[in-house]
């Protein structure tokens, strides 16, 4: 039997400690052989392939990124991108195919193998941690470790200046990383996605901390929005899915604290820093097992499913199920940590 792997979305650590379980459990085990797709849903539409053998996942498990490359192509939306896929697969005799991603990804392996016969394995993958059907997904650990450390960082500038510094972190739709790392970093405030914000009430804050001559931090996902505004977008254009880029919220942000309270603000934007470099030992540990139980689910025929962290056991559920709604922050749970805001 003949294995395809991709990885596919944006890149964050853990994908290689995928490939690499997926592999040697696969070849040592069950004899398979594997294909690796070059660049996420592009490889199998166009046919780009790299060998994928044991000597090839040897030593990079501490490695960031991902050694078969990237994208956000959607092949539902390519010209005949079904009958493409479906030919190259021919081609190359594979057999199964198991896609490493987030919503996007997953999205369209629910569909190719929901409606178009081929068969999928999903593993989970979004350093956001917004996929509803697995408690966490590997990569967001690591994000947090990193934003973390750069807030503990950005205090004792702060405190120097007695200036306003404003950390941007990621989360499009879920503020999960500013959640915890903000609550573990010490931020003042810490404004998410899925609570708008009152820009009087954030400003108060501040002036709350200085008052007292501490240097405030505040922390701000690049999804989170204002009560009274719109979401701060770096430009107009769209991926292949249809999401808009985001960056700007916290150097807006800034200027707003700044002109209303006269402090002097200044902004971090973490970007893709959150992302990459070596991952984490839990995203190490969570990321291999995925792969350990995504080619026993491909041996076992299971496909349509994607593998999933609850508790501490690994199990399956449905892609389409997986990828229906988004994991957000309970408004309780945002409420529960208020009492360090201000």
């Amino acid at each position: 039997m003949r294995v395809g792997v991709l990885t596919g979305g944006g890149d964050c650590p853990g994908l290689n400690a995928v490939i690499r379980g997926i592999v040697r459990k696969g070849t040592q085990e069950y004899g398979y052989e594997f294909t690796g797709y070059r660049d996420g849903w592009r490889g199998p539409l166009d046919g780009v392939t790299v060998p994928l053998d044991i000597p090839a996942v040897r030593g990079i498990l501490p490695r960031g990124g991902t050694i078969l490359g990237s994208s956000r192509t959607n092949p539902l939306k390519e010209e005949d991108g079904i009958r493409r896929i479906k030919e190259n697969l021919a081609k190359h005799e594979v057999d199964a195919l198991i896609a490493i991603g987030g919503e996007d990804t997953l999205g369209v392996a629910a569909r190719l193998s929901g409606e178009y016969g081929i068969p999928c394995v999903g593993v989970p993958k979004t350093i956001d941690n917004d996929l509803s059907a697995t408690d966490y997904t590997f990569g967001f650990d690591t994000a947090v470790n990193i934003a973390t450390e750069a807030i503990d960082r950005l205090h004792t500038t702060a405190e120097s200046h007695m200036r306003v510094l404003v950390v941007e972190v990621m989360g499009r739709h879920a503020g999960w990383i500013a959640l915890h790392s903000g609550l573990a970093g010490g931020a003042n405030a810490i404004l998410i996605p899925e609570q708008r914000f009152d820009l009087d009430q954030v400003c108060a804050w501040v002036e709350s901390r200085f008052k007292i001559r501490y240097a405030p931090i505040v922390v701000v996902a690049e999804g989170a929005m204002p009560k009274d505004g719109e979401m701060v977008l770096k430009d107009g254009s769209l991926d292949s899915f249809g999401h808009v880029r985001l960056s700007g919220v916290g150097e807006w942000l800034a200027k707003q604290i700044e002109s209303r309270t006269g402090q002097e603000a200044r902004t971090t934007v973490l970007g893709h820093v959150q992302r990459g470099g070596t991952p984490s030992a839990f995203d190490r540990w969570l990321a291999t097992r995925f792969g350990l139980h995504a080619i026993d689910a491909v041996h076992e025929g299971d496909f349509g499913k994607m593998v999933a962290l609850r508790g501490t056991d690994i199990v399956r559920v449905p892609i389409a199920e997986a990828t229906a709604k988004l994991k957000t922050v309970d408004p309780k749970l945002y409420e529960e940590i208020g009492v360090f805001f201000g």
